[in-house]
């Protein structure tokens, strides 16, 4: 059985590396298309483009003006008219209006309080909302700077008052970066969408040329054939992910790696082993390529969502957190951050490993009977 085995290994390397366009693919999800997610997707926002209308025109909408500083925000405009404000934002040229009154000023330093209004485009909803996220902070600051002036003249010190002192700790990510969490997010999601589409492509391809016959006439028996089409996906996957630590997560974007690899790399080889057991499945049912990349969609969309990557499973609807427990993509992506960013160890991961074993056992034996029949 095991030269048996070895020899379909070898077959399946050697159909590999012989599709160039294959490994070109291969080599780009591991490198480039990391390195590109990790500088094209960014939670912050730079150099929003603002429009003013000032209405005031008074020393203090200028000094609060003077605050709206690059990196945030980049001032485009200063409009005349309030029926420019509508013109900037339906052409794109703006995405957020800042209307300070006319009676900002004297009600700053009145009895009243001074009120601005931020008109942006919701278009972009994650942009608008840091945005005025931004214009609020900004405004706090800006308040509490005209307050300690009418404190300091009225000779009352702000700090002897009482109050509360916020301090922020950020941990495993202290600085925020968000190419931490992209760089890291793709390369987990590219173990999923390479195991699936590499297996799938190999069977369906050699069902369409008509080889998968001569592996029924040979003495090979279904698990070997089984098996020997999921090993090489496994040890390519593996070997290319250590190109995405070496070449681009570590070296580029510095991701720290606190956790055991050996850890890492043991379970990152049975979610492998889950999704390459997967893609025969769709191979079974697929066709032609055409048919295993739609039914890819159609299955990677659902698992991408209610992974947890982008919106958590406490946010989402009770009947999604159910379906949430089925997607192996959520146990992947919680385990490969609590192991790589935070430094977690087996005991901490242990419901992650066991979701993958479990769910990765059930594709596994699913597949493995779908297959034997379909050779029958």
């Amino acid at each position: 059985m095991a030269r048996r085995l070895l020899g379909l290994i070898r077959k399946e390397f050697a159909q590999i590396f012989r599709d160039r366009a294959l490994v070109i693919i291969l080599l780009w999800a591991f490198t480039a298309a990391i390195y590109t997610s990790g500088h094209g997707h960014s939670a912050e926002v730079t150099n929003m483009p603002a429009a003013v209308y000032d209405l005031s025109r008074s020393a203090a909408s200028r000094e609060f003006l003077s605050r709206l500083q690059p990196p945030y925000f980049k001032t485009v405009a200063y409009l005349d008219a309030e029926s420019d404000i509508e013109r900037w934002l339906d052409s794109g040229k703006a995405s957020l209006v800042i209307v300070i009154p006319p009676d900002f000023e004297r009600r700053l330093h009145g009895a009243g309080q001074a009120q601005i209004q931020v008109i942006t485009d919701g278009t972009l909803a994650m942009p608008a909302t840091v945005s005025i996220a931004y214009v609020a902070a900004i405004s706090g600051r800006f308040s509490l700077a005209v307050l300690e002036q009418r404190a300091a003249a009225s000779g009352i010190m702000l700090s002897n008052l009482p109050g509360i002192d916020e301090r922020l700790r950020v941990t495993f990510n202290p600085n925020m970066l968000s190419s931490w969490f992209a760089g890291l997010l793709e390369l987990l999601n590219m173990f999923t969408m390479v195991s699936l589409l590499l297996t799938a492509a190999n069977f369906v391809r050699e069902k369409e040329h008509g080889t998968i016959e001569q592996l029924l006439v040979s003495p090979a028996r279904p698990v070997e054939i089984f098996l020997a089409k999921i090993i090489p996906t496994v040890v390519l996957v593996l070997a290319l992910s250590s190109l995405s630590f070496l070449l681009v997560l570590v070296p580029v974007f510095h991701v720290p790696i606190r956790g055991s690899l050996l850890l890492f790399y043991s379970v990152a080889a049975l979610y492998v082993f889950a999704m390459t057991s997967m893609g025969i499945a769709i191979a079974v049912v697929a066709r032609n390529i055409s048919q295993a990349v739609m039914l890819m969609i159609l299955i990677l969309q659902p698992m991408v969502f209610l992974s947890g990557a982008w919106n958590p499973p406490e946010a989402m609807s009770r009947w999604m957190r159910w379906f949430s427990v089925l997607s192996p993509l959520r146990y992947f992506i919680d385990f490969g951050y609590g192991v790589i960013l935070k430094g977690n160890g087996l005991s901490l991961v242990a419901w992650d490993i066991a979701g993958i074993v479990v769910l990765g056992s059930v594709l596994f034996g699913f597949s493995l009977v779908w297959f034997e029949r379909t050779l029958r």
